[in-house]
């Protein structure tokens, strides 16, 4: 591997272009972060389709000039913006060096069909960067705060001591204050109340609503499916306005005949209308997998004498339960999340994680916010990995993935 060749080597105007546009891209970040972008595009262009030459009509040694470009990226960047900057050159030199051998000796046909054409491998690989580019754009953001969520000074940005990997720069206290600030946890602990039981409430009655929409003799089945998920297309503030008026007289009802506490009210109103935001998801999903449901189950069952409810929980419950779960799930997310709807709806009592942030945002600017949002970031991907977990087990049992 350390020598190329000669077998399908491809013309060097398409390595410079595809190396260049890397190099224009990455050169882009860092001279925009220097001040001038357009020319740091350039500069990136120029280096990599110069090593390129170099390494294709001089060097001719794979090994040796994956190193050359590894090492010295890696040093250039150094120089530049200390760790990390030796860092990301490194990175960037390493997949530079490895781009320029991999366009030239033809290696990014080796896993695909022989019969695709110039334009098809073109659109193959496209295709892949606007998804990675896509991918980059959303999850900048959280790999921003989450690092500054360790910050130990009260700033919003990163600090010289942070650039410089110095220890001193990072700390918990964020996070302590998080755990024994009283407001932070009234709010969390509002959370846990609020979005676990909204989630149950979503479950019951968009699973009942999902299953029934399935039948085929359900008149107009369309126009309920469209009134049911209204509350996820209908713009949030639009619903959270309507359900501050419909609430405040249901609240006065309960508070007025039936004797309600305030507060316990106030936590009633926020739950159901929580729960009005997750029964979409759920009935979605839910929908979706009893798409695949072979009815010949529930009507083998009616005949062997099981009354429906039977039927129900120990045939049909089993194999949709993936899709339940999947729904109750993001139903969860909804609620824990939410901010416009409780702002609406709910009093100080009930005051919820996301409120807080808000609050903290608008009143005090405090990094805590940072930490807090970490935290979110971290159960949402736990959350999100059960729900691909779910998912894969739900095409196991019909039979659409091998196991």
């Amino acid at each position: 591997m350390a020598a190329l060749t000669p077998i399908s080597r491809k013309p060097f105007w398409l390595v410079a272009l595809v190396v260049g546009l890397f190099g224009a891209f990455i050169g882009l970040f860092v001279g925009t972060a220097n001040g001038s972008g357009p020319i740091g595009a350039i500069c990136g262009a120029a280096l990599l389709v110069g090593l390129a030459f170099l390494y294709i009509n001089v060097l001719k040694d794979e090994r040796a000039g994956r190193g050359i470009t590894f090492a010295g990226l890696g040093i250039a960047g150094f120089a530049g913006a200390g760790i990390p900057g030796a860092v990301l050159g490194a990175i960037f030199g390493a997949v530079g060096g490895w781009m320029i051998y991999w366009i030239y000796e033809g290696r990014y046909r080796s896993y695909l069909p022989p019969y695709l054409t110039a334009g098809q491998v073109l659109w193959h690989y496209a295709f892949r960067v606007i998804c990675g580019a896509i991918f980059i754009f959303l999850i900048t953001p959280i790999l921003v705060v989450m690092p500054l969520s360790f910050n130990a000074e009260n700033f919003f940005t990163f600090t010289p001591e942070m650039l410089r990997f110095d220890p001193e720069g990072y700390s918990l206290k964020h996070y302590r204050d998080f755990f024994s600030n009283n407001e932070w946890q009234r709010s969390f602990k509002n959370s846990l109340i609020i979005a676990p039981i909204a989630t149950v409430i979503s479950v019951s009655l968009g699973t009942m609503a999902a299953i029934g929409l399935s039948q085929s003799h359900v008149p107009a089945r369309r126009a309920i499916m469209a009134i049911l998920i209204s509350p996820m297309i209908v713009p949030l503030i639009i619903s959270a306005t309507g359900m501050f008026f419909f609430y405040s007289q249901f609240g006065n009802w309960m508070e007025s005949t039936l004797g309600l506490d305030k507060n316990l009210v106030g936590y009633i109103k926020v739950i159901l209308a929580h729960a009005v935001l997750g029964i979409p998801f759920v009935i979605i999903t839910v929908t979706a997998t009893l798409v695949g449901f072979d009815r010949s189950l529930t009507r083998a069952a009616a005949n062997m004498g099981a009354d429906p409810i039977t039927t129900f929980f120990r045939v049909q419950m089993p194999l949709i339960l993936p899709g339940v779960i999947s729904g109750g799930l993001f139903a969860f997310i909804t609620s824990f999340d939410e901010v416009v709807v409780v702002l609406f709806v709910g009093s100080a009592s009930q005051k919820t994680l996301p409120w807080q942030m808000f609050t903290g945002l608008r009143e005090q600017i405090s990094p805590t916010i940072l930490a807090v949002a970490t935290i979110l970031v971290f159960i949402s991907i736990c959350l999100l990995t059960t729900l691909e977990m779910l998912r894969r087990r739900s095409e196991r049992l019909r039979g659409m993935s091998p196991s």
